[in-house]
């Protein structure tokens, strides 16, 4: 007798933001991902009320907002005139700790991140897991144009190579998620410059499949 055909599972889009808010489940981890000067830390600021010479994450009711510049302004505090690159991997460091230690106490998360670099999505996703909790992905799709202009406005521009590096990578990002192949994420939700302009709040209060009646 043969056997019927196995149909494939379903291919999973990505939601691009139509309204003003975002919502997601109880005590999610929320990435926001982009190229450096897409203007993820001023998304963040506007929504949360950043002034941006913070040096811990922000609490905002039951969300840990987490911001890198949280990190770079702690260091600065101690390193004085040590080169922006020499800083670099001390930042990175206790940005991805602070992320770690916000979702190992249970909070709900929203954190900016390099998406850039797939292996830091992957241990995200696989400690929220751990956690029972999901990992969801907004993206931040600026033109490369733009995100250099945002480095030059910032004060901190990235060299040549690098920024060139970080557009392959994010390329293949946005393929990849447009396609649904990011198994990390339970949902991307793709932002361009003028969706994110007009997002006004990330809410989290959708139950879990699990949890939902």
């Amino acid at each position: 007798m043969t056997p019927e055909p196995t149909m494939p599972p379903p291919r999973r889009e990505p939601r691009r933001a139509h309204t003003e808010q975002l919502r997601f489940p109880v005590g999610s981890v929320v990435l926001l991902a982009g190229l450096p000067g897409a203007g993820k830390s001023t998304l963040l600021a506007r929504l949360y009320g950043l002034n941006g010479d913070e040096t811990e994450p922000v609490v905002a009711g039951d969300v840990r907002v987490v911001d890198s510049r949280q990190a770079r302004n702690w260091w600065a505090r101690f390193l004085g005139p040590v080169p922006s690159r020499a800083r670099t991997p001390l930042v990175h460091t206790t940005h991805v700790l602070r992320i770690t230690r916000a979702v190992l106490r249970g909070h709900a998360v929203v954190a900016h991140t390099r998406g850039t670099w797939p292996h830091i999505l992957h241990g995200f996703a696989w400690l929220a897991r751990r956690r029972g909790r999901d990992l969801h992905l907004i993206l931040l799709d600026t033109p490369p144009q733009t995100a250099r202009a945002g480095q030059y406005s910032r004060g901190r521009v990235v060299t040549t190579a690098t920024f060139a590096r970080h557009c392959r990578r994010w390329r293949l990002l946005v393929r990849r998620a447009r396609a649904g192949g990011l198994p990390p994420a339970a949902s991307v939700t793709v932002l361009d410059r003028s969706a994110a302009d007009r997002l006004a709040d990330i809410r989290f209060d959708v139950l879990p499949a699990d949890r939902a009646s």
